[in-house]
This record gives C-alpha cells, sequence and structure tokens, in this order.
C-alpha cells in the first residue's frame, strides 16, 4: 500500500466516525503526513503513541536491521500540532447533541481554543520532522481520526450495555481488551469522582476533539441531564469545575483510549492489505 493511500484511508475513515453533521466542515489538522514520498511502498510500519527524536532514531536503527517503511505517532507534530486547536471546533457538535444551545455551545468551545492555540505557540513544533527529514524517514501522525474511533466505540458500547451504576461503567469498560492490558499495569478504568454506588445515568462520552474542551461546560451538562462523564484524562482545573458540578466521572486511561482507537483504525486498514506493525512508545496492536 502507498504511503498516500494509507493517509487517505485513515481520512476517510476518520471522517465517518466524526461526530460533525456537515461531512463538508470536516478537517483534520491534526493528522499529517509529515515525511515521506507520497508514493513510497509501505508494507512494515513502526506505531507509537508519541514519537519524537529517540523514537525517530529507534525507528532508523530497525530499519538497518530488518527494513522499515513508515514510522506513525499518534500525538501530533509539526504543523499538526501547531493546528492542533483547530479541530476542537468538532466539540460544539458534541455539545449539541446533548443539548446545549448552538451559541452556548460555541461560546464557551471558542474561549478554550483560543486558550490552546495561545499554549502550543511557544512549542518547537519542527524538532521531530526535521530529525525525519535529516534520516529521510517517512512520517506521518493521526490523532483526531483514531480518537474519532475511540470515541464511537465506547458511546456504542454504552448504549448497548445501559449500565446502571457508576461502577457498571467501569465493570463495561473492564473488559474491552486494551483495558485490560492498562489494568496489568494498574492504569486501568477508574472512577476519580463520585461514588462507584451511585446511579450511572446519561453518559457522556469525552475523548475526541484534539484536547480537554472548557471547563466551565460542565455545570451545563449537568443542566441537560449528563450524570456520568467518560473521559481519557482530566486536568485539575477541569476537576475542580466537574466536582462543583456533582458529576461522576470514570477515567477510562488516556494511553489505552489511544491505543483503542488507534487498533480499531487499523483493523479497518488491514481489510484492504495485511501490513506488519511494531509496537513502541505505549502502542499495542491487538486485533479484532
Amino acid at each position: 500500500m502507498r504511503l498516500a493511500d494509507i493517509y487517505k484511508k485513515i481520512i476517510q475513515y476518520g471522517t465517518d466516525r466524526d461526530p460533525r453533521k456537515d461531512a463538508a466542515l470536516i478537517k483534520f489538522p491534526d493528522t499529517a503526513l509529515l515525511w515521506g514520498d507520497p508514493d513510497t511502498q509501505v508494507h512494515k510500519v513502526l506505531v507509537g503513541i508519541d514519537v519524537e527524536g529517540q523514537e525517530l532514531l529507534l525507528a532508523d536503527r530497525i530499519r538497518q536491521r530488518e527494513g522499515l517503511d513508515l514510522v506513525i505517532a499518534h500525538h501530533p507534530e509539526g504543523v499538526a500540532l501547531a493546528n492542533l486547536h483547530e479541530v476542537m471546533r468538532l466539540q460544539v457538535d458534541i455539545l449539541l447533541r446533548v443539548g446545549l444551545p448552538k451559541e452556548v455551545a460555541e461560546g464557551l468551545m471558542n474561549e478554550r481554543i483560543a486558550d490552546v492555540g495561545r499554549r502550543l505557540l511557544p512549542s518547537n513544533h519542527m524538532r521531530s520532522v526535521d530529525m525525519a527529514r535529516l534520516l529521510d524517514l517517512p512520517f506521518m501522525c493521526c490523532h483526531t481520526p483514531a480518537d474519532n474511533h475511540v470515541a464511537c466505540f465506547i458511546e456504542q458500547l454504552m448504549y448497548s450495555a445501559k449500565p446502571k451504576t457508576v461502577q457498571d461503567v467501569v465493570d463495561i469498560l473492564s473488559e474491552v481488551p486494551e483495558y485490560r492490558e492498562a489494568a496489568k499495569l494498574t492504569l486501568g478504568p477508574r472512577v476519580i469522582l463520585g461514588s462507584p454506588r451511585r446511579p450511572a445515568g446519561q453518559v457522556f462520552v469525552e475523548m475526541t476533539g484534539g484536547t480537554e474542551g472548557s471547563k466551565d461546560v460542565y455545570d451545563k451538562l449537568h443542566r441537560y441531564g449528563v450524570r456520568t462523564i467518560i473521559a481519557m484524562h482530566l486536568s485539575e482545573d477541569h476537576f475542580k469545575k466537574v466536582k462543583a458540578a456533582n458529576l461522576n466521572v470514570v477515567i477510562a486511561g488516556h494511553i489505552s483510549s489511544d491505543v483503542l482507537g488507534l487498533n480499531l483504525l487499523f483493523d479497518r486498514i488491514e481489510k484492504e492489505e495485511q501490513l506488519t506493525w511494531l509496537e513502541c512508545s505505549g502502542f499495542y496492536r491487538i486485533k479484532r
């Protein structure tokens, strides 16, 4: 499979799992082919959740030893990192599905998007891409298309299982192979706010859209019926706001959720052509 074809499939499959209703507005600025000839034939891929200089040097050593065609990072690098905040606009559509008025959802997200954009400005965005260029090592990152897959998967899982309590939410997640693997490292799903015995109520899955949304949204989610949030992670500022809103929070796990999203995406790519996957930087391949 050509490098360009892999990239096109990632965008295609990310789009059909996207929460935005208007397909014309769907873009993935945090996903990019960062370096490499688009016509490169790809058979063997090194995948990591975070890929920076040390992982690229490892990839070059593997290429010398046994051959390697491509490196894929989950978290964005280069221009994709610089534009990470732009993909956060999809969170407006997620909030609309809960019932928030459009002007409220947009107001909250516009402020948060501007905040994240300012935080990204000082980063050395091209550091890892420059290494890939000097090594002439094909390199891409795949962020929101994978996150869309995990968000859609967890939403459907909760809809089918209909958890009654917060502990039910944890138990359901714990049956997912990627979360079972994380539990072996004491990093499995857990309740960080609320009692496991409390009713789960309406469950809100907060797993795609670049990074955490507005910390001022939680009281509004409660007002529109949400009682439990499933998230990959939660900052301390967000934690305090969720606590004040009296919501339950289940942390599924950051890296394990990223792994799940990538695996679901790679399963679809492999329906067309088998690839050899090498695992590093927190990624582990589980096929379905």
